[in-house]
């Protein structure tokens, strides 16, 4: 499902981007290349508009992002194994051979019931399991810098479809545009923050998330953590910002995470793996994104010597592609070829066939259809045969 709404949206992308051209007054070089977002809460007459970023037009790659964020999630287990002594705390021996039992260790002593028992295997009660975990197994993956921006970049790019954001379970029916830029995110009470996104049409998403808290099914409630909840929105700010303390009034909302734009997470873009994140943006880290990741002409002014990935095909509507006036001018026309289907009949009931199988079939059936003349002896034979009877009755 995942792949086939990756598709569609990069079709609905391209139609996007072409219809939009020239709509961005503020910077046409580069409206004519790339779509326009409308940055919410601004009080202007006339909407502010910005160019999208070169790293909403990357590629989604789902197995890239899918790779990096299980490599991701690995780093931060603990880790964990059983006692180095469990199971072998006895002075078991075997009794050897000759005792009709087992050559299992067994518990030496007599007046109990552990007495005799067998010890140390992982087949005995009271024994060590099979091949005892420890301490030094390979917790920990490395990923290579490239893949990592990679999947980051893909995953910036699908959260700004809207098709993938509601494939992905958030509410974002409200909102007046994917991916939602607001003017200023500051505030210091999470109930002005509340506010904000309820300006916006975010604060449903929040909803469904604080809805979702429910106890965890199963034995993870007994292991830390009980409780599961859906994710919510992911609230984007500059470092600044977040050095200043402007982040910790959305700590209080249900669901809602806050990230640097300087360092975004794969964990909290695509979480589980999944694409479509809803990202609430501040128009001051939604501008740093041309700076951070660069774009198709200008490298990364952080990230050295970086640009964003760019797709193969320009335009991915495939069908649009081939069916244009262009790519048919050069095509041959295409054969019209219809293909015989041979009859099956039954050999038993057409001749035709039959004699295809069995040409002395023909034959046959000419011999049972032409009637013999009746036998009539002639004279001389009649005599023959009445002087052979007179001969033998004498």
């Amino acid at each position: 499902m995942l792949r086939s709404l990756v598709g569609s949206e990069m079709c609905i992308r391209d139609r996007y981007q072409r219809r939009v051209r020239g709509l961005c007054s503020q910077n046409m070089s580069i409206s004519a290349a790339r779509p326009c977002v409308t940055v919410q809460g601004d009080n202007n007459d006339k909407p502010t508009q910005m160019a999208l970023p070169a790293v909403f037009l990357a590629p989604i790659r789902p197995d890239v992002v899918h790779f990096v964020h299980s490599n991701m999630a690995k780093n931060r287990r603990q880790a964990y194994a059983v006692s180095k002594w469990a199971g072998h705390q006895t002075s078991a021996e075997s009794w050897g051979t000759g005792r009709a039992v087992a050559r299992i260790p067994r518990v030496p002593g007599g007046g109990t019931h552990r007495a005799g028992q067998g010890a140390f295997g992982n087949m005995c009660r009271g024994g060590r399991m099979f091949n005892p975990t420890k301490t030094w197994r390979k917790w920990h993956r490395k990923i290579n810098v490239n893949q990592r921006r990679y999947a980051i970049c893909s995953a910036l790019a699908a959260s700004a479809l809207p098709a993938l954001v509601m494939a992905r379970g958030h509410k974002v029916e409200n909102i007046p545009e994917v991916p939602l830029v607001v003017s200023s995110l500051d505030c210091d009470k999470t109930a002005k923050a509340k506010k904000m996104l309820e300006d916006v049409g975010a604060y449903d998403d929040v909803l469904k998330s604080k809805a979702s808290h429910a106890v965890r099914s199963g034995k993870g409630k007994m292991r830390n953590r009980r409780h599961v909840q859906r994710r919510g929105p992911l609230v984007i700010l500059t470092e600044d910002k977040i050095k200043a303390g402007v982040g910790k009034a959305f700590r209080g909302l249900s669901g809602v995470e806050v990230a640097c734009v300087e360092r975004l997470n794969l964990l909290q873009l695509a979480p589980g793996g999944h694409l479509g994140r809803f990202c609430v943006w501040s128009k001051e880290a939604f501008e740093r994104l041309d700076a951070i990741y660069g774009t198709h002409r200008a490298k990364s002014e952080e990230k050295n010597g970086y640009q964003p990935p760019r797709a193969m095909m320009s335009n991915s509507d495939l069908p649009r592609v081939i069916n244009s006036a262009e790519v048919q001018a050069k095509a041959r026309p295409a054969k019209q070829t219809t293909k015989f289907h041979r009859i099956k009949k039954n050999p038993l009931k057409n001749l035709g066939v039959m004699i295809k199988l069995n040409p002395y079939a023909k034959y046959l059936k000419r011999t049972k259809s032409a009637k013999k003349a009746k036998f009539v002896p002639t004279q001389e034979q009649k005599e023959t045969r009445l002087a052979t009877y007179k001969a033998m009755s004498a």
